[in-house]
């Protein structure tokens, strides 16, 4: 018989589609990308930096292999660019005229699980997605597919024998445990286990008191960072600030925020015919939780904020992956989908008692109502957060919620912009605070000399319209009174090499093209016959 924890883990994981831990196809080898070289140059690209900094060009950047070198503003915009003025280019170098281009810090996916077996998804077709949207590192929070698959993608990252992102593996708290843990000491055995096995860091989602405080406690010792998504079965006795307290990092989502606002009561105002495991139950009644916290800028709002703010803590809202609940129509019909979405993960997303997040069981306008003044109350929180200094991290949570890899990191950019962000702050908390949710604040995150190659170059200006980020760019009339699409991805730099996003996206329109020829699959919304 598994004590409560334990069960309480599996079930859950269950429900998120990483069933026994399945592990997904691995990514192939792959000869994809250029570089890097002994010394490689961006001519006369305007640079949008991830430290709050304006827009500033032309400027000619120079790297040697996978280190910035230097950052040169070679001069005016409309002027022509004097060459004496520029770094010259070295025997056996490397240079791109990025003129008129717009180049970023390549972008941190603060919460990006790598597929699952209920999705179908290969680990191939995830890697280029998030590539081919410019996200050069992801953090892959419960390590679903099993820590040694995650550690053997993440070496081959590291080594650049695959096309995919930098990647940091947290393993679900209690992950691999024979007995179970129902003590602080096996909380804090299992925690040093999970170090030495090589994880990054620990996802939690919830346990007792006692237990919690021990292993929050023990990985902070070690060094390790943590996340936590704290569902409703285990938040009453342990919300947000008691995490934060004993040591966590980072929270997911908001689960746990509202409950530490709550002024009224102890637990949210739960139906008396409510079931956690009926997935609509769940997610409408989540819905109306923001609505039962303390209003903002109350007393007890602000005690919580000022609080979190003083233990350095960091929130990622991941606000994209469930807007499908306050829009239906809008997510389900996404334009991406038809081209870059698997069969297999098209049919994940239907609704279904047992797939994790297809709630849509009866969804209606009361249900997105409810939601649309729930993400009010919840952007008003994290914008506040953010005035007074507190760190903010994009993440996307794709597979889950119509919502797909790249595509819904986007939609999380132009998500904060909603909130209040400016497009400069958006770009921050894609950026360098990312980098700092990882620890790497001082190798990644923002364009300056010493840090790794790692950058995003896009054709259009992304503060002027998030939407040209999109792999699939942004709508454009000329003045010709042509329709044209502009915009997505020219190309991401991981490590010093340049990979072709453009093609990324094609080599996915072809992996999905072939599971439609094979399967004969033909995209339907949910009840068309």
């Amino acid at each position: 018989m598994k004590n409560l924890y334990t069960h309480f883990l599996f079930v859950f994981i269950c429900l998120v589609g990483f069933q026994s831990f399945a592990q997904i196809q691995k990514a192939p080898p792959s000869d994809e990308g250029d570089g890097p070289w002994p010394q490689f140059i961006i001519r006369g690209v305007t640079l949008i930096n991830g430290n709050g900094a304006p827009p500033l060009g032309p400027v000619d950047i120079v790297v040697e292999k996978n280190i910035i070198k230097g950052i040169y503003t070679v001069g005016y915009p409309g002027v022509d660019i004097k060459a004496e003025d520029r770094p010259q280019l070295i025997s056996g170098g490397k240079e791109l005229d990025a003129n008129g281009m717009y180049l970023l810090p390549g972008f941190v996916d603060a919460h990006a699980h790598i597929g699952g077996e209920a999705q179908g998804t290969t680990a191939e077709y995830v890697f280029k997605l998030w590539m081919a949207h410019g996200i050069t590192s992801i953090r892959d929070p419960s390590s679903g597919n099993g820590l040694e698959w995650v550690l053997d993608q993440k070496a081959k990252s590291a080594s650049n024998t695959i096309t995919a992102p930098r990647i940091f593996a947290y393993t679900a708290f209690g992950q691999g445990s024979k007995e179970g843990i129902s003590t602080p000491a096996q909380a804090k055995a299992w925690v040093q286990e999970n170090a030495k096995k090589g994880a990054d860091g620990v996802k939690f989602f919830g346990a007792a008191p006692e237990i919690m405080k021990a292993a929050l406690e023990e990985n902070k010792k070690l060094g390790l960072r943590s996340a936590a998504h704290h569902a409703q079965m285990a938040v009453s006795k342990w919300n947000v600030l008691h995490s934060a307290r004993a040591g966590l990092t980072s929270m997911e989502h908001w689960y746990g925020l509202p409950e530490a606002l709550f002024t009224d009561r102890t637990v949210q105002n739960y139906p008396a015919d409510y079931n956690y495991n009926n997935e609509q139950d769940r997610f409408g009644e989540a819905g109306k939780l923001w609505a039962q916290a303390a209003a903002p800028y109350s007393e007890k709002w602000n005690v919580v904020m000022n609080e979190l703010l003083a233990l350095d803590f960091t929130i990622v809202p991941t606000f994209n992956i469930y807007e499908a609940s306050r829009d239906l129509m809008r997510a389900r019909t996404a334009e991406w989908h038809s081209i870059y979405t698997l069969p297999s993960l098209w049919n994940f997303y239907q609704p279904s008692k047992i797939s994790h997040g297809s709630y849509w069981h009866y969804w209606g306008t009361e249900e997105e109502v409810a939601w649309k003044k729930n993400y009010q109350l919840w952007m008003t929180f994290i914008n506040e957060y953010k005035n007074r200094g507190g760190r903010i991290s994009a993440g996307s949570d794709s597979g889950f919620i119509f919502q797909l890899y790249g595509f819904a990191y986007i939609r999380e950019l132009e998500l904060l912009r909603e909130a209040g962000f400016h497009p400069l702050e958006v770009i921050m908390a894609a950026t360098l605070n990312g980098a700092e949710t990882l620890g790497l604040g001082d190798k990644i995150g923002s364009v300056e000399i010493g840090k790794l190659a790692d950058f995003v170059i896009v054709e259009e200006n992304p503060l002027e319209n998030l939407k040209v980020l999109y792999g699939t760019g942004a709508i454009k009339l000329t003045e010709d009174n042509e329709v044209v699409r502009v915009g997505g991805v020219k190309y991401t730099i991981k490590d010093g090499i340049v990979y072709d996003a453009k093609q990324l996206l094609n080599d996915v329109e072809n992996m999905v093209e072939a599971e439609k020829e094979k399967s004969g699959f033909k995209l339907k919304q949910p009840g068309q016959q």
